[in-house]
């Protein structure tokens, strides 16, 4: 599925706080161990409310202020997303291709191919088409998936899995045979 959610606050994220030993051991001291642990425990609504306050005190265990210059905010991973952020805005894009949006892919993948096909053949943008594309598992699913839309997109009347003496069209990882004939 292809959608795009915004989301306030730190609902979709788990993020974490890392000190900056240089500034902060200047400004803690000794207290610097009890700081950095103290750091390292804060909770999802701490960190929201250093990130929006730009401060934010903890007890180590008497109260201290650390500011968020101090500290480097980050975001964790998540597994089957990239995540990203930037001053207060993060962007999460799920990564992971479902079989929904790698059968649209091929299908686009067809559509660029055959579309080359018939400029090469000099047919006439309004020409009507017939296609043979030989068995293949990615394509095959590709099409039965999507057929009726690579036929709206080439002018196609039809489109068949069978073998062919067409031309050899090479995708990325794989080469099929692919004919086109104008009706």
């Amino acid at each position: 599925m292809k959608e795009l959610k915004f989301i306030e606050g730190n609902g979709i994220l788990v993020k974490k706080v890392k000190c900056n030993f240089r500034v902060m051991g200047k400004k803690f001291g000794k207290q610097m161990k009890a700081v950095a642990d103290a750091v390292s425990k804060l909770t999802q609504d701490e960190i929201a409310k250093l990130e929006e306050e730009g401060k934010l005190a903890v007890m180590i265990p008497e109260e201290v202020v650390i500011d968020l210059e101090d500290v480097e905010v980050i975001s964790e991973d998540i597994p089957g997303w990239l995540v990203a952020n930037e001053g207060a805005v993060t962007v999460a894009l799920e990564v992971e291709i479902s079989e929904e949006l790698k059968n649209e892919g091929m299908a686009r993948e067809i559509i660029n191919r055959v579309q080359n096909m018939r400029k090469d053949k000099g047919l006439e943008i309004t020409d009507r088409i017939s296609i043979a594309i030989a068995p293949n598992q990615e394509t095959d699913a590709a099409i039965g998936a999507f057929g009726d839309y690579i036929k709206t997109q080439v002018l196609a009347d039809n489109i068949k899995i069978e073998d062919n003496d067409g031309e050899e069209i090479d995708f990325d990882d794989f080469k099929v045979k692919i004919q086109i004939s104008k009706l």
